[in-house]
């Protein structure tokens, strides 16, 4: 097995989380000494003229970045997507964030039961959620919410404006339809 392709597989799949060579080193089931000698291989083949990625160290973790020099490119396509509609999941995470704010990424992953970093990124880069400041929790992640911009792109002059969601708690006993949901809008 090609274990500097699984590498970049976990490199791939940790996404802005990055991983530390300990984390590597249990998941690969190699010596620390291997995973370095990986990781070196693997940057090596990143730095050709071809490649759009970089391995970098950053936060205590290694992680997949972009080309410094190929940032105008990636500028150009967020501010390009500001005239796009939003996607689904995009509109699930602004409704989380806008109803549970302020929020940690880690918090919204917990409520929507997926990953929702580069979602939250492209958020942020539309000017949809800012970053309001950092939680008490391990690491300090931070904390999101709402902006102005999202006010004005849903025509809403406040967040009193959003539709009011009622939490509607289930006897342990009862089973509900799988489809009905225990937030419902107020009429």
């Amino acid at each position: 097995m090609n274990l500097k392709a699984v590498l970049e597989g976990i490199l791939f799949i940790v996404g802005d989380e990055g991983t530390t060579i300990k984390e590597m080193c249990n998941v690969l089931e190699v010596s620390e000494e291997e995973v370095k000698n990986l990781l070196i291989e693997l940057k090596k083949d990143y730095e050709s003229n071809e490649r759009g990625l970089r391995i970098s160290y950053l936060g205590n973790t290694f992680k997949l970045t972009t080309k410094e020099e190929h940032k105008k490119f990636y500028e150009k396509l967020v501010t390009d997507n500001k005239t796009t509609n939003l996607s689904t999941a995009a509109l699930e995470v602004l409704a989380v964030i806008a109803y549970n704010e302020p929020i940690t990424r880690l918090q919204i992953d917990e409520i929507r039961g997926v990953n929702s970093s580069q979602i939250v990124k492209r958020l942020v880069a539309r000017g949809f959620v800012k970053v309001c400041g950092k939680s008490d929790a391990i690491g300090k992640p931070n904390l999101y919410k709402t902006t102005n911009d999202f006010l004005d792109y849903f025509g809403l002059s406040s967040k009193d404006d959003l539709p009011k969601i009622i939490n509607e708690q289930k006897e342990e006993n009862e089973i509900g339809d799988l489809y009905d949901s225990t937030y419902k809008e107020e009429y």
